[in-house]
């Protein structure tokens, strides 16, 4: 089916207000980030003079260092034990065959239907008798639970398009299960693999509930939670609030556009995409 002219335009058109409506909000906080505080009333302004000391200022007085150094932590932490356990559970489920596997793997699937509002208070009480919170473990433990429903879910539809020849040739080779999985199946699966890591760093780093509720201690803050105090003690200096609004953002906006390319050909293609 061929595509028109017209409807080529009348496409470009649509995304071009969608993509208008997206950008303009960032490009009115990356402007208000740099206005001086005297001339910042909250409204989309054009800068005349810059004030880039406002970024120095929401770094030092909001201590930003130190909140996302726990970011960091955190998010690589739950990055790294998301890939290990769903790149395991994923081959499981799509190339072993043992008994229960439907039904456990749609038991896990429910993790993705429960919104974190729903276990967060038992979960405190859990983990406030194993003497865990106010600790990065409560954060990265159960971020990482929350995260392996997705995880597992896309690894197993990623291991179940691989060629079935392939694993065959390399079991008939005398390869083990393991073998098979990290030197026959994980290669080509990069880039799904750095899809899921990518998402899944999004979503832990933008995680704000989880750290209200079980982190008391400043240093162990996290950025959205730090942010959120820091825009509790200056309520009305717009230009300090959006500078640290996009040292926020900044790392996890850096990481996607780093991973870019890998991040499009796991969502278009998976592993045939390599």
């Amino acid at each position: 089916m061929r595509i028109t002219a017209r409807e080529k335009v009348v496409s470009y058109v649509v995304l071009t207000v969608f993509a208008v409506f997206a950008i303009l909000p960032l490009i009115g906080v990356l402007f208000s980030s740099v206005l001086p505080a005297s001339a910042n009333d909250g409204g989309f302004h054009v800068p005349t003079t810059f004030a880039f000391g406002n970024y120095l200022a929401a770094w030092t007085q909001g201590h930003f260092a130190a909140y996302l150094l726990s970011s960091v932590l955190v998010t690589v932490s739950v990055v790294i034990l998301t890939i290990l356990l769903s790149v395991l559970a994923g081959f499981a489920f799509a190339r072993l065959s043992f008994i229960g596997t439907n039904i456990i793997f749609f038991v896990l699937l429910a993790g993705l239907m429960l919104p974190a509002e729903a276990f967060i208070i038992p979960l405190y009480f859990d983990l406030r008798g194993a003497d865990l919170t106010d600790t990065y473990a409560s954060l990265i433990l159960p971020q990482t639970a929350q995260s392996l429903a997705f995880g597992v879910f896309w690894m197993r539809n990623q291991f179940r398009l691989f060629p079935s020849d392939v694993i065959e040739a390399a079991r008939l080779d005398g390869a083990s299960d393991l073998r098979v999985l990290w030197r026959v199946i994980v290669p080509p699966s990069v880039p799904a693999i750095a899809t899921m890591s990518v998402l899944v760093a999004m979503w832990t780093w933008n995680e704000f509930l989880t750290p209200l509720v079980m982190i008391t201690t400043d240093s162990r803050r996290t950025a959205p939670l730090g942010l959120a105090f820091f825009q509790g003690e200056h309520t009305t200096n717009y230009s300090l609030l959006s500078a640290a609004g996009v040292l926020v953002a900044l790392p996890i906006v850096v990481l996607y556009f780093v991973l870019q390319r890998r991040f499009i050909n796991g969502m278009v293609g998976g592993i045939s995409s390599r």
